[in-house]
């Protein structure tokens, strides 16, 4: 049986992502600040900031080696220039960036043939103007998984980026992003997370076999203006 690791489990994406891997026969483990208690046997809840990396670090070896990791966990930040603190710049970069790095740089080197890396980016990485933070975590995303992919392409595993435009998540009204109003996509609606979730499934599987180191912008027409 496949085993993914998803963090970010309790809410958001991570959660739908959760949803689409148990719905397609995965055992899942969900990483998460917030417990999660679900009926499935076939998941795992452990609890976890992830933007503690002595915890994170320590709790690595504990799990087991997955056949899909998907890093979902995030945090949205808005701040005009002026107004920028680099507390919130450290919170923001180790969630993302080094989260995703030490995950990454753990379970990559044990994982098989087949195996499949997923980070959620966002559309934003090109520049959003009061949200330089925020989206650049998200750009550093885009360089490290072209990176990791280059190294992981002879060992038959991938790595992509899913990027997201506003998708309709509790991330959407979180305190800290005041100063970025939601704007919704051409398409007339918010992205689904359940959109979100299928995309990252499609990667997961053999038809996707090819496809690595890759920005896979979902954002319902918005980057296109």
């Amino acid at each position: 049986m496949r085993h993914a690791i998803v963090t970010g489990a309790s809410s958001g994406i991570g959660e739908a992502v959760v949803n689409r891997l148990l719905a397609d026969g995965w055992r899942v483990t969900g990483l998460s600040r917030t417990p999660v208690v679900r009926d499935e046997t076939l998941f795992d809840s452990i609890s976890v900031d992830l933007s503690d990396s002595v915890r994170l670090q320590a709790l690595l070896p504990e799990l087991p080696v997955p056949d899909a990791l998907i890093h979902a966990a995030g945090m949205m930040a808005a701040a005009p220039l002026g107004e920028l603190d680099p507390v919130v710049s450290q919170r923001l970069w180790q969630l993302h960036v080094g989260g995703a790095e030490m995950l990454v740089n753990f379970f990559a080197p044990r994982m098989s043939a087949g195996g499949r890396i997923v980070i959620v980016g966002s559309r934003t990485s090109r520049g959003a103007a009061g949200r330089s933070q925020y989206v650049a975590t998200k750009a550093a995303l885009v360089g490290m998984v072209r990176s990791w992919a280059a190294e992981l392409a002879q060992k038959g595993i991938t790595v992509n980026v899913v990027a997201p435009g506003a998708t309709q998540t509790p991330m959407l009204h979180a305190p800290g992003r005041e100063s970025a109003s939601v704007r919704v996509p051409p398409i007339g609606r918010l992205i689904k997370p359940q959109e979100v979730a299928s995309l990252t499934a499609w990667l997961l599987g053999e038809d996707a076999a090819p496809v690595t180191g890759q920005e896979m912008v979902i954002c319902g027409g918005a980057s296109l203006s």
